[in-house]
């Protein structure tokens, strides 16, 4: 029986990963679940699956958690040293799906204890890639992609040379704003941005796919888990959803990996790796779809993905810093103090801000957790403080 645990239980990756745990449950042994603020869901699934633990990442909820779960033998705890000590229990196979960059300590503490990382949490990798992936190299671990296309990417090499790979395509919806005006953009409200065409996820990520900051962060995300040149990494527009990635080979072949888009593929190949496993996924009819449709996306309506190549070209921990800006960007526009537009403006602006005085911040030290948290503190207080100017 194998031991796992579900960082980010509550969201729509936890909550597919659950799905198919509940498919096979003398499988699995759940050692540790966590969430936020979705308490009830959170007790509900604990005590569903017999989890050792349940961590609500919210100290004030410890009260409702412990409430939830009574009558049952399952401890709950809460808080960011209860998320720590429940990544040190030791599983086999840890789903990372916390959003943000809160899931990086996690992470990092689960590959230290040897665990299997399946990583949704892109924030990681383009936070701290170098940390994460040298920390699961030192302590024997492995990490899985759970993004679906950086999942199709892992499956697509299976077998190759990564010396024959020319380039590696990943293909973006385009989001709620795809077939906009431009001009309509400066308007576009948080209700109409958490809107997805194709696919069911959270409000946060749904918006950040409008924007395709998701997909920025999914460039930066490629170079680092496959340790590709950024020039070797495109991103197309493909507005079915149903094609996820593809590797390119110097004798001009394209591996092209096609799923309906449903997340319980990648998760299900995450968990069941290196077998293939039934999964409860729809089958592709190709004479259904009868056509599937590309095209390169406009900078103008994504400049989010410019910043990207901007930030694998400036490196140092750059990355942290795009993150962060990125994540407090959201906020302020979910909370409505800026347009849908101005999350890019302002990315763009604390990037350039916080490189003019890179010696003085330290954009170029080493790159550990402490200074990865010291980048992310920086550059949300560089975007409350432009927000401040502007709001006078």
């Amino acid at each position: 029986m194998r031991k796992i645990s579900i960082f980010g239980a509550t969201g729509s990756i936890g909550q597919s990963t659950i799905d198919l745990i509940r498919r096979a449950p003398d499988a699995y042994d759940v050692v540790a679940l966590t969430g936020g603020g979705n308490i009830a869901q959170l007790a509900r699934d604990a005590i569903a699956l017999r989890a050792d633990v349940a961590v609500t990442a919210y100290p004030d909820q410890l009260d409702a958690l412990r409430a939830a779960l009574t009558g049952h033998d399952i401890e709950a705890a809460a808080g960011p040293s209860a998320l720590i000590e429940a990544a040190q229990r030791p599983a086999d196979w840890v789903m990372s799906a916390i959003v943000g960059a809160a899931g990086l300590a996690p992470g990092l503490e689960a590959l230290k204890q040897g665990a299997t990382l399946a990583l949704a949490n892109k924030e990681s990798l383009v936070c701290a890639g170098s940390l994460l992936l040298e920390t699961a190299r030192r302590h024997n671990a492995r990490i899985l992609p759970v993004d679906s296309e950086h999942s199709a990417v892992f499956q697509g090499l299976v077998g190759e040379d990564m010396a024959a790979v020319e380039r590696i395509v990943i293909t973006a919806s385009g989001g709620a704003f795809r077939d906009w005006p431009l001009a309509d953009l400066k308007t576009a409200t948080v209700a109409q941005a958490s809107s997805h065409p194709n696919w069911d996820m959270g409000q946060r990520i749904t918006i950040d796919s409008a924007s395709m900051f998701n997909k920025a962060l999914e460039v930066i995300e490629t170079r680092e888990f496959f340790d590709v040149r950024p020039e070797q990494i495109e991103v197309v527009v493909h507005p079915e959803s149903i094609v996820h990635a593809l590797v390119g080979f110097n004798d001009g072949a394209l591996m092209a990996h096609l799923g309906a888009p449903d997340m319980r593929h990648a998760i299900g190949y995450a968990l069941h790796w290196p077998d293939r496993r039934d999964l409860p996924v729809e089958r592709l009819d190709l004479a259904k779809l009868a056509q599937l449709t590309f095209r390169a996306p406009d900078p103008a309506r994504y400049p989010a993905l410019q910043l990207a190549y901007d930030v694998m070209a400036r490196g140092g921990l750059m990355g942290a810093v795009f993150n962060a800006a990125k994540e407090r960007a959201l906020d302020h526009f979910i909370a409505g103090r800026i347009g849908f537009l101005d999350m890019a403006t302002l990315v763009a602006q604390v990037l350039a801000q916080v490189d003019e005085r890179a010696g003085e911040h330290g954009i170029d030290d080493a790159m550990t957790l402490d200074t990865v948290t010291r980048m992310d503190h920086l550059a949300r207080g560089e975007v409350d403080n432009a927000i401040l100017k502007q709001t006078g």
